[in-house]
């Protein structure tokens, strides 16, 4: 007598995706707990979605019973300094920095979406991640595509982990830090491209936004007003108010006062963090799927 056929368990995704519509030009991102009782980050796409891990490798594979392909590779570098051979003698093949471009494709869509989630620690994390990639591949690559394919995502990543930091300064308040960590990413982006033409590169430009938007909605520092009333007061001989606006100017600089409107400290982290911007670079070559919005970069 023949076997009743078990019906096969359904794949369909069609449950997981009710309610939750496609929006071009947005990064649609959510957490969810998933089967294991853990979070998951959960990316829409036009035809789906990219779930990933919150911590460790995006697709939760441990290569190689290490953390990453990256992790693993360092490994193996680092045993090999510890044998007395020459750095110079330590290569990577083709198949593991395809390997490597692989992974960093995973950790540009996390920290993509960490970032619009506001978790800017993860977003920290990961774009290190990706630049030890970048800079493993450039020192050990077998040919020249190997060294180079990803170098010219160096400045978006770099531009992306400044953001992340000032974001998480700015919500904490401390908006001074805020604008130092955009400056110094502003200057480590245009001397990673080492051209004049750099200042107008679209990572420059946003740094150089996010840095006047902060800037624009800060109140006025009073040491300004101070010193325009002290000008006007010396050129009017009018030197007893010219000494205690003097004494008010000495006050403040001891003080090192900043003045801060509390809303100011959320509402550019959020606007920024809600809409990352788009990047004139195109897709990698490596990358395992299409370039899902009009305002994400190619994967990196």
């Amino acid at each position: 007598m023949p076997r009743a056929q078990k019906k096969p368990e359904s794949v369909d995704i069609s449950s997981a995706l009710s309610g939750w519509s496609f929006e071009p030009g947005q990064v649609n991102v959510r957490i969810i707990r998933g089967r294991d009782g853990k979070a998951k980050i959960q990316l829409r796409l036009d035809l789906g979605l990219l779930q990933m891990e919150v911590s460790g490798r995006p697709d939760g594979k441990r290569p190689h019973k290490h953390a990453s392909e990256l992790d693993y590779q360092l490994h193996r570098l680092k045993k090999h300094r510890e044998t007395g051979s020459h750095e110079n003698d330590f290569q990577l093949t083709r198949r593991e920095c395809q390997q490597l471009r692989e992974e960093s494709a995973m950790f540009y869509h996390r920290y993509l979406s960490l970032f619009v989630l506001g978790q800017y620690d993860g977003v920290v994390r990961d774009t290190r991640h990706n630049i030890g990639i970048l800079n493993l591949c450039r020192n050990f690559g077998p040919t020249e595509q190997d060294r180079e394919i990803l170098e010219q995502y160096r400045p978006y990543i770099i531009m992306m982990e400044g953001r992340a930091r000032a974001c998480a300064a700015l919500r904490d308040g401390f908006v001074n830090t805020s604008i130092a960590y955009l400056r110094g990413t502003l200057r480590n982006v245009i001397h990673t491209y080492g051209n004049p033409a750099a200042s107008q590169s679209p990572e420059a430009l946003i740094l150089s936004d996010m840095i006047h938007d902060i800037r624009r909605q800060l109140p006025p520092d009073p040491r300004e007003e101070l010193n325009r009333l002290l000008k006007k007061a010396v050129a009017g001989e009018k030197y007893e108010e010219a000494a205690q606006l003097r004494d008010q100017l000495m006050a403040l600089h001891a003080a090192g006062a900043v003045m801060v409107k509390p809303a100011v400290r959320t509402s550019i982290a959020k606007r920024r963090a809600a809409k990352p911007q788009k990047s004139r670079r195109k897709v990698t070559p490596d990358s395992q799927s299409q370039d899902h919005s009009a305002n994400e970069p190619g994967n990196a």
